[in-house]
């Protein structure tokens, strides 16, 4: 099998394509024919060495992707040669075969497309676990969406419209504003406007939005919590623009407000059941033609390092996929 392999971390330049054994599944195993990879700005910090998991080198970058089932290991029942599915992991994503846990992957339907499934796991069960269990949205409340032309903007903004809230989308570039409305936003604001929060006053008719979902970190969250309304909650998803911020905490005790961790690595690990159903919820509400993710780039295998570059550089308005295999 082919696969894009970091010997040591670095850019993706330094990385290359290279002929590897094709693993076997052991017990309790399944081996995926990957056909698409999405490509996110994790992906780059973990294969430079800078996310908060190292994953041990030599390793293929990589964490959500799309395939097909090719073979199973002792004791699998829950999925067979042939099965259509999305799943993810810390790395593995970027070559034509990984072996995951046969109780991981989630059966895709005939009609999402293998791009489709790359880009939605992930995104939308973030999403979904931060809105509701972290953030306990009710139907009617505000939600302010930062980052809201990114992975997890699109899917928070889709995922509380279904929910029933009103969502204002925070982004920075007309284009990705531009997305923000595409996706089902209320109103697409710029974040970096001198008159950023007395845009989100006058939609809120001064009362602060109800749920801040947060990707972005850095200079955003500050404003971004002062825009709570009474016992709002700001969910810290990431720090997508590279610095870890510090908050006031004066803040809190002013709004009778939250600060909530939204992990879904440790999601997984805690609570399994729970994630499970999610995954179930986030894909009957695909059935039902309210979550759709949008790929707005797609790359050839072989341009591996121009899909990770292109994750990095933070522009792209929509999700990147790598097309692994056909």
């Amino acid at each position: 099998m082919r696969a894009v392999l970091a010997r040591e971390f670095g850019a993706p330049e330094s990385f290359s394509i290279e002929t590897l054994p094709t693993p076997e599944p052991g017990p309790g195993e399944a081996r995926i024919a990957i056909r698409r990879a999405g490509i996110s700005f994790v992906d780059v910090l973990m294969a430079g060495g800078r996310y908060q998991v190292k994953p041990p080198l030599p390793y293929i970058p990589g964490t959500e992707f799309s395939g097909v089932v090719d073979a199973v290991g002792e004791g699998v029942t829950r999925l067979k040669p042939g099965d259509r599915v999305a799943t993810s992991g810390m790395g593995g994503s970027m070559g034509e075969m990984t072996i995951v846990p046969a109780a991981g992957p989630l059966l895709i339907p005939d009609a999402m497309s293998f791009d489709e499934a790359a880009v939605f796991r992930v995104s939308y069960a973030t999403a979904y676990y931060a809105l509701v269990q972290r953030g306990g949205l009710q139907a009617g409340e505000t939600v302010l969406v930062l980052g809201a032309g990114g992975a997890v903007g699109v899917a928070a903004i889709q995922v509380a419209k279904a929910l029933g809230a009103r969502v204002i989308g925070a982004a920075s570039s007309e284009a990705k504003r531009a997305l923000v409305l595409e996706a089902g936003a209320d109103a697409a604001v710029d974040n970096r406007a001198a008159d950023y929060r007395d845009r989100l006053k006058a939609l809120t008719n001064n009362k602060g939005v109800d749920v801040v979902v947060d990707p972005v970190g850095g200079p955003a969250t500050e404003p971004a919590f002062r825009s709570l309304g009474w016992k709002g909650r700001h969910l810290v998803i990431g720090f997508a623009a590279g610095e870890i911020p510090r908050l006031p905490t004066n803040l809190a005790l002013l709004k009778g407000g939250d600060l909530r961790g939204v992990d879904i690595r440790q999601f997984g690990i805690f609570e399994p059941e729970v994630s499970q159903q999610n995954n179930l919820a986030v894909m009957a509400l695909y059935a039902k033609g309210l979550l759709r993710p949008k790929v707005a780039q797609r790359f050839p295998f072989e341009r591996f390092a121009e899909a990770m570059q292109a994750a990095a550089g933070g522009e792209v308005a929509g999700r990147i996929v790598l097309n692994v295999s056909d």
